[in-house]
């Protein structure tokens, strides 16, 4: 499913026009990525929490040279499914 496809499901399921779907999708990922951002976790129970994780620095290899090269120390958005989502993926 991509973004299109979201809006179309998300319309048709709320009763809402596809434009005013997308502003309602727009508007929830940006402001997860908003909280994100400033390092809070995002908490949609039932659904799975989103948050921020601090990967260090390592040191690596170039796979094609085999040269080592340092990897530099980064910030990563995760996700971990509620239980309601775990449960519903489950079944078949």
């Amino acid at each position: 499913m991509n973004k299109s496809d979201l809006i179309a499901k998300v319309a048709a399921e709320a009763r809402l026009t596809k434009a005013d779907a997308e502003k309602a999708i727009d508007a929830t990922f940006g402001s997860i990525t908003k909280a994100l951002k400033k390092g809070e976790e995002v908490r949609l129970i039932g659904f799975g929490t989103f948050g921020v994780k601090d990967r260090p620095a390592s040191d690596g290899r170039n796979p094609r040279t085999g040269e080592a090269i340092k990897i530099p120390a980064t910030r990563i958005p995760k996700w971990r499914p509620g239980k309601q989502t775990k449960e519903a993926v489950a079944k078949k």
